[in-house]
């Protein structure tokens, strides 16, 4: 029963960076996803796939499963890489690619 400490990454709806600070725990998946084979639904015996808890802080996750007994591992958050640019780059004179329409 191994929980994951991560914060998520934005979803691909969302250009902000609102509601991106929280770190979620979730369980490692113990039993494999099955098929059933008379309607080809994917199922799982593996209650604990369906549990997210969000913590306004990493330090606030470690906690939560420290203090309950739950074996876990802290992913360290991945830093958004923004690239500067403007609308004028698209006109300037010495571009790469010829700008047309």
């Amino acid at each position: 029963m191994l929980a994951r400490i991560f914060k998520p990454a934005r979803t691909a709806m969302q250009s902000g960076t609102a509601k991106n600070e929280r770190w979620m725990l979730v369980y490692e998946p113990e039993a494999p996803l099955t098929i059933e084979p008379l309607m080809g639904y994917t199922s799982s015996s593996d209650m604990k796939q369906q549990i997210r808890l969000f913590f306004e802080s990493q330090e606030e996750a470690v906690a939560y499963a420290r203090r309950h007994g739950i074996p876990h591992r802290v992913e360290k958050a991945q830093e958004r890489k923004v690239r500067g640019s403007a609308y004028a780059d698209n006109f300037k004179f010495n571009r790469v690619a010829p700008w047309t329409h």
